[in-house]
């Protein structure tokens, strides 16, 4: 069942992300290989809240948010751009790509959140993010395989021993139902939402330690495409993209939305230390302009400005299209991210 299953589920060869995924591997990477994922998945935490508020005549969110229409009217809008390489997105989503047909035409290839653990529970009102997550997932397998072969799959260590056994066992039991019914997967990496003990040591060493401890009792064909992860600082990201980099790419997550020299720093910043796959969403989202944002973090990765002139070429894109920029540009072009600001040598 399960050779049958292999056989009739391989991935395609010739898509942009796979080409560019063999090229990672050999060692053949160049800028333009850097992998962009547009994560639209935010209804698996957010529910309804999650495509934003509706804007007033002068451009200020109301109390009332978006239908989920708008949400993917973005995400057609990205798709037919072809400036991803993945868009994610929640099942429910994903059938109502399909049944569009947004896809065709565009080397952009779709993805599933899988898993959707009680930390990325963020709707109005909600508390869960307080506690440890617990393993759950909504989606099933076989639904989401006859729509794409590949998904998300995320977990959080805790550096506690129930917990995280726990979520491994809930991985490797995902795993074993991935392997038979053909789909791939990526893995994400959250840090914890709350303060854990690592007894003094850095919280970067600690995720990268737990990740490749992970993965190193998982066979190739079990194992994720690249990693989704938050960037904890220059010296983590080239420590966990040197370990192993044929079988284990990093990419990053984007977080809170940030200013815009924070989204093109981010890229900027886990390219130059060895990070190979972006994968933001509000970031993306809420951008003035998702297209011309995504343009620009190419432009950055690909070296032909740097973040601080990517923000500024942005903003002369905004007055000239007629967006209204969210923030003045002497302070869109502030780096507010911690992480971000230079490491104490």
């Amino acid at each position: 069942m399960r050779k049958e299953s292999e056989e009739k589920k391989l991935p395609d060869a010739n898509t942009r992300l796979t080409r560019k995924l063999a090229r990672i591997r050999s060692g053949d990477y160049r800028p333009t290989d850097f992998i962009i994922a547009d994560a639209k998945d935010g209804d698996m935490g957010g529910g309804a809240g999650a495509p934003g508020p509706e804007l007033d005549e002068a451009g200020r969110p109301t109390d009332r948010m978006k239908p989920v229409a708008a949400y993917r009217a973005a995400m057609k809008e990205m798709i037919a751009s072809d400036l991803v390489d993945i868009m994610l997105t929640s099942l429910s989503s994903a059938e109502a790509l399909v049944a569009e047909n947004a896809y065709h035409g565009h080397d952009v290839t779709p993805a599933v959140r899988l898993n959707d653990t009680t930390d990325i529970w963020g709707f109005r009102g909600a508390s869960y993010r307080k506690h440890p997550a617990r393993p759950f997932r909504t989606a099933r397998l076989d639904r989401a395989r006859a729509l794409c072969d590949l998904g998300l799959y995320a977990v959080t260590f805790y550096n506690d021993v129930d917990r995280d056994v726990a979520a491994l066992n809930a991985y490797a039991a995902f795993r074993e139902e991935a392997c038979d019914v053909g789909m791939r997967h990526f893995l994400e990496v959250f840090n914890p939402a709350f303060d854990i003990d690592t007894g003094g040591g850095d919280l970067g060493t600690y995720v990268n330690d737990a990740i490749a401890r992970c993965l190193a009792g998982v066979a190739s064909a079990d194992r994720p495409l690249f990693l989704k992860m938050q960037y904890n600082g220059e010296r983590a990201m080239e420590e966990l993209a040197a370990f192993d980099p044929a079988n284990l790419i990093v990419g990053v997550l984007g977080g809170s939305a940030g200013t815009t020299r924070d989204t093109f720093e981010l890229v900027a910043q886990a390219e130059r230390h060895g990070g190979r796959v972006a994968l933001f969403g509000r970031k993306i989202y809420f951008a003035e302009d998702s297209v011309e944002i995504v343009r620009s973090m190419r432009r950055v990765v690909e070296g032909k400005l740097s973040p601080a002139e990517a923000v500024k070429a942005y903003h002369e894109h905004l007055r000239k299209s007629g967006h209204k920029p969210a923030r003045p540009l002497n302070d869109d072009i502030e780096v507010t991210d911690h992480v971000l600001k230079p490491e104490a040598a």
